[in-house]
């Protein structure tokens, strides 16, 4: 073999020459910018499905977007159709972000969606009143029927179909406000709804109810986004780890309406005192997982651990791959988890991927379902001028 100096500078020269094509490469790796989730576009969400040119009112009420944020990278958007939570930006363990709310692009198909709770305020009462009557002062009152035998989340045209008021004063706040009117939905009194909507600099969307009637009436107003927390859309959630600081639960009946009793979550599906996998306990012969066709049940909370502000920890979501967990506070009696069993594969999402079953999870603070009926559960009576006020909180963070 001859090697010459000829051959040794070029041998030198082509390994120089793949070192440094070698480290622009990794370069141009390394500041590849992470792929961002997909903004909603107010022009795009303001106009109908059909009619793109079309700005979309309904019962003669603009429907709008309102954004706010803190300074750790989280933003929620809003609409004032209602009060639905569109998009939730959440960073992961390595700072990537991800919308983790199940919702659409546009109004028109959250109007269209055989799911019409996505992301919304639901109210007069959140949760199923037994055959849509209470009594109340001795007068019986009649509401709409709008799950199978049972009355569900305020009726046909509840909190979640109407166009309420909104002021956006600073980038962290929203207030929605309105009046339902006496009767609306069946339900008596004019009541006076403010909801306020905070994301703090300590990572949590607070929200705060208030409510005032002039008749005594009956009130359970919650949260309804469905949450996954490795994306919206991104698989299904039984691998997510959830706890939830509850001894109890009420369990129902084939109509998934509470018996009026309180059992014990220990030996149970319903046993999540320390953190499991979701759909870990999925599979046992349970006749309340067949009843709720997995997880539909209401929570009784324990009474304590509580936070600095006097709110007790309700629930703790953790999904291991991103990192993200979120934790809940509340004062509130009970918390209804849901684990996304109605769910088909039919709805398209925000990022093109279809909602399937078992895609998301809801944690709604409340009190209890079907409370105006079951006299030994905690009232949801509103008596005519008295406050009404409830908290719940959302926090967010990732496993160190």
């Amino acid at each position: 073999m001859i090697y010459n100096r000829y051959n040794k500078k070029s041998f030198f020269k082509v390994n120089a020459f793949l070192l440094i094509a070698f480290v622009v490469f990794l370069s141009c790796k390394t500041n590849k910018k992470e792929p961002q989730p997909k903004k909603i576009e107010k022009e795009v969400f303001q106009k109908t499905w059909k009619e793109k040119d079309f700005e979309l009112e309904i019962d003669g009420k603009k429907t709008k977007l309102y954004t706010i944020k803190n300074s750790n990278g989280i933003e929620a958007t809003f609409c004032n159709y209602g009060q639905r939570l569109v998009s939730l930006v959440v960073p992961d363990k390595n700072g990537k972000k991800a919308d983790v709310v199940l919702g659409f692009n546009t109004l028109q198909e959250y109007i269209d969606a055989d799911e019409p709770y996505f992301g919304a305020t639901v109210g007069r009462y959140g949760n199923r009143i037994k055959k849509g009557k209470f009594t109340l002062n001795k007068k019986t009152y009649t509401l709409a029927i709008n799950n199978g035998e049972n009355h569900l989340h305020g009726g046909k045209k509840g909190f979640n179909s109407v166009v309420w008021d909104a002021i956006q004063t600073v980038d962290n706040q929203v207030v929605f406000y309105r009046v339902s009117k006496d009767m609306e939905e069946g339900y008596p009194g004019n009541l006076d709804v403010t909801v306020h909507y905070t994301i703090t600099e300590e990572n949590e969307l607070l929200i705060k109810y208030k409510a005032k009637s002039d008749k005594p009436t009956v009130i359970n107003l919650t949260h309804h986004s469905f949450f996954n927390l490795a994306g919206e859309g991104n698989g299904t959630i039984n691998n997510h780890l959830l706890q939830i600081n509850a001894d109890g639960f009420t369990p129902v009946d084939k109509t998934l309406i509470p018996t009026g009793k309180i059992a014990d979550v220990k030996n149970t599906p319903f046993n999540f005192l320390e953190e499991k996998p979701i759909g870990k306990d999925l599979k046992v012969d349970n006749e309340q997982l067949k009843f709720g066709l997995g997880y539909d049940h209401n929570f009784v909370l324990n009474k304590s651990p509580k936070d600095e502000l006097g709110y007790v920890f309700a629930a703790k979501v953790i999904e291991p791959t991103s990192g993200r967990t979120m934790e809940i506070f509340t004062d509130e009696p009970g918390l209804q988890f849901y684990g996304g069993n109605f769910l088909n594969g039919k709805a398209i999402g925000k990022s093109g991927k279809p909602y399937i079953f078992r895609g998301a999870f809801c944690l709604e603070t409340q009190h209890f379902p079907d409370s105006p009926n079951q006299p030994n559960f905690p009232s949801t009576t509103l008596d005519a001028g008295e406050i009404y006020t409830s908290t719940c909180i959302y926090k967010f963070g990732v496993i160190p």
